[in-house]
Formats: C-alpha cells, structure tokens, sequence
C-alpha cells in the first residue's frame, strides 16, 4: 500500500520505534497524525521529519494514555478534522517495573499497552472501515510467552516480580486483541497484525533495576531496525491479504498457545470494553 495521500496515526512517535516508523511514512508521503504526551517533543520531531523528508504534513494532538479520558478526547478531535485513517500504529509502550496506577486507578502496563490502544482503536473504527483498504498494526513482544492470560489477575496484583509479569501479560493482551479485531473485520479490507520488534535500545527498558537490564544491552538492536517490521506491515503490499498474524523480521512467527485461544481473546475483549466504558 503506497502512503502518499495516507492518513496515519502512530502512538508514542516522539522517541525509538514509533519516530522511525513516523519518518519513514513521511518520507512516503503520508499525512501524520501524532498523539503525543509532549507537545515539546511533537514539534522537535515535526521539525526533525521537516529536515529530513521535506514534509510538513504532520499534525499534534495532546494526549496522555494512561488516561483513558483523554484517549477519547483526541480521537473526538481526530474525527472532527479527519473523515479517513488509513494506518494505524499501536506502538507507545511501557514497562513500570514499580507498581504505579493510571489516571484511572488502574495498573499502568495494563492500561497503557493494551487498554489505551485497546479504546482508541474502537473510537477510530468506522473511520478506518470508511477507509478501506487500511492496515492496524500493534507493537506486542516475544515476552508474551512467558505467561498465560490470567483474567482474575490482569493487573497483575497478585504477583508482580519488577512489573515483568504485568508488562508480558499486556504484551500478550495485544496479540489476543490483535486476533479477535482481525476476526471481527474479515472481509472489510482492513488488516490487523501484530509483531515483535526485537529487544530494542529505547527508554522502554530505563526502569529496570540494572541486574534485569544489563543482559539486555548484550543483544539490543537500534530503534531504525526495530522498526522495520512495523513500516512493513504499514506500507508493504506484500502483506496486503495478510491478517490475525505476529510477525518477527518481516515474517509470520509462531506465538504461544495462550496467544491462540480465541475463548480468552472473547472474554479479554469484552472485560476490556468493560473497563474502557464501551
């Protein structure tokens, strides 16, 4: 799918993978629409893909995900200005290794890497399906594995172990999610795949005590690599028909058979429509 004249929402665009992936589809030609905490940092990012891709098509909108308020408030303004969304990228992530709650009094991994991308992509949904042929991409991980979806626990109140288990729960929340929306849209033009960028050098890891994040530097790849998957899934017309599927370095991978019950991924998406208030 060629980006020039397409409309892109990417989350957590200001830093690693998502300011790759957001300079890369300006330099395609897309028009970018960015949610970010940080007006600052929006304006040295559009400044920066201003230099280097000539682009001046790149929009603003103050939003916080861990506050599921104001997750709506920027897709109501999205809708106000914009009747297509041809791309979009569930990216911003994070890893709180102390136990911290949302805006919302919910635990911030789980509120952050799956319910914020979890509500805005239902808020944004009959624009994409107006928008047809679109693409959703979401931003999971291989740590996925290391736990089952335990429902009586999504956040991970019972064990927490440094937010590990809290943060590879909600990993796997996205491929579950990622399953049951592809599902749900078979047919409608619009794709929906997930992927795992690698153990990627980004701020997602700065919380870690050091004994946790020093294995981690030995095999990190750059945030230009990371991405790479993610631009793929967004523009290449290789995987045009392809969908419900993780992707690793550009092709499917294999997940964990939790990643694969969709009786989970039905009542993961109904409880989470249950906390987003939808």
């Amino acid at each position: 799918m060629h980006s020039k004249g397409k409309t892109a929402v990417i989350t957590g665009a200001t830093s690693g993978i998502g300011r790759e992936t957001a300079i890369a589809l300006a330099g395609e030609g897309a028009y970018l629409v960015l949610p970010v905490r940080s007006i600052d940092k929006g304006k040295a990012l559009k400044q920066e893909i201003r230099e280097k891709t000539g682009s001046g098509s790149v929009e603003l909108v103050e939003c916080k995900l861990d506050a599921l308020e104001s997750v709506r408030q920027f897709a109501r303004q999205f809708k106000e200005k914009h009747d297509r969304l041809h791309i979009l990228v569930n990216n911003a992530g994070i890893w709180e290794a102390k136990h911290s709650l949302s805006e919302d009094g919910i635990e911030m991994n789980f509120a952050v890497n799956h319910l914020a991308p979890f509500l805005m992509t239902n808020l944004l949904m009959d624009t994409v399906k107006a928008s047809a042929p679109a693409r959703i991409i979401n931003v999971s991980s291989n740590i996925h594995k290391q736990v089952p979806m335990n429902l009586d626990d999504l956040e991970s109140q019972k064990r927490w172990q440094f937010g590990m288990r809290a943060y590879a729960q909600s990993k796997l929340a996205n491929i579950l999610f990622t399953r049951k929306l592809a599902s749900d849209l078979n047919g409608s033009g619009i794709t929906v795949n997930c992927m795992h960028p690698g153990v990627v050098n980004t701020r997602l890891f700065n919380q870690l005590p050091a004994f946790i994040r020093k294995p981690f530097n030995l095999f990190m790849i750059s945030p230009d690599k990371g991405a790479q998957t993610v631009i793929y899934l967004a523009t290449s017309p290789e995987v045009k028909d392809v969908t419900g599927e993780y992707f690793i370095k550009k092709r499917i991978a294999q997940t964990s058979r939790h990643a694969r019950n969709m009786q989970v991924a039905e009542k993961l998406w109904e409880v989470s429509k249950a906390y987003c208030g939808i």
